[in-house]
């Protein structure tokens, strides 16, 4: 019987439509914020029939699901976001398989042995990935780069003596959510890739985010 954070693999044509053409650029806009029809339309050139056509589509296949309502001038406009379940089509394959390792290796070992070997798994990832060179700005933008490559929406924030990778969502939110000694594997993963130590710094409050701080140690010194 399936446990607590079991995922089931889609057939391949609806990852397809999470990615592909205007319905993946909906997609795309609301794994970053809720947005109404009109909101929706203004960024993507669509007429609201035509997004009314498109977000019926998606919320039959449950990838979209209403937020809420939002004021407006005359009546209150649908908000519209992205679903969990779609989050985790997004997240890849990989999602459930790691999911369910980590039941059970979390049934047969201590907690920090199981941090131990994320970390391990995440150093061992950048085995076939060649390493960025250049300023270490140019190496955290490229490390947000990989993380979109595995399914994550990221950005990178310069802010006082760091850099910020922010996300929009978790590529690991099924994993995360009950094991956050999965997010070490990426800590380790990027502290690898960039060639700097990476520490994460990821909210696990309302809505599962990925956040990874690189120390500025230019900027420090400058100070």
């Amino acid at each position: 019987s399936p446990r607590p954070g079991d995922v089931r693999v889609k057939p391949l044509d609806r990852q397809r439509r999470l990615i592909q053409g205007t319905s993946g650029q909906i997609v795309e806009l609301l794994r970053r914020n809720p947005l109404t029809t009109d909101a929706i339309g203004n960024a993507v050139g669509l007429t609201r029939t035509a997004v009314r056509a498109q977000l019926a589509a998606l919320l039959r296949d449950g990838i979209v699901e209403e937020r809420g309502l939002q004021r407006g001038p005359s009546k209150p406009a649908r908000i519209y976001g992205i679903s969990a379940d779609a989050e985790l089509q997004l997240s890849r394959v990989y999602v459930p398989l790691l999911t369910q390792l980590l039941h059970v290796l979390t049934d047969r070992m201590p907690r920090s042995e199981l941090d131990a070997i994320m970390r391990e798994v995440g150093r061992g990832l950048m085995a076939d990935r060649p390493i960025p060179r250049g300023p270490l700005k140019q190496r955290v933008l490229a490390a947000s780069a990989l993380l979109n490559d595995l399914g994550g929406v990221t950005e990178v924030d310069d802010e006082v003596n760091h850099f910020v990778i922010r996300g929009h969502g978790c590529p690991l939110a099924a994993a995360t959510a009950q094991y956050p000694e999965a997010c070490n594997a990426l800590e380790s993963l990027l502290s690898e890739f960039v060639g700097q130590r990476v520490r994460k710094c990821c909210e696990q409050h309302q809505r599962q985010r990925c956040c990874f701080k690189v120390a500025n140690r230019a900027a420090r010194a400058s100070r």
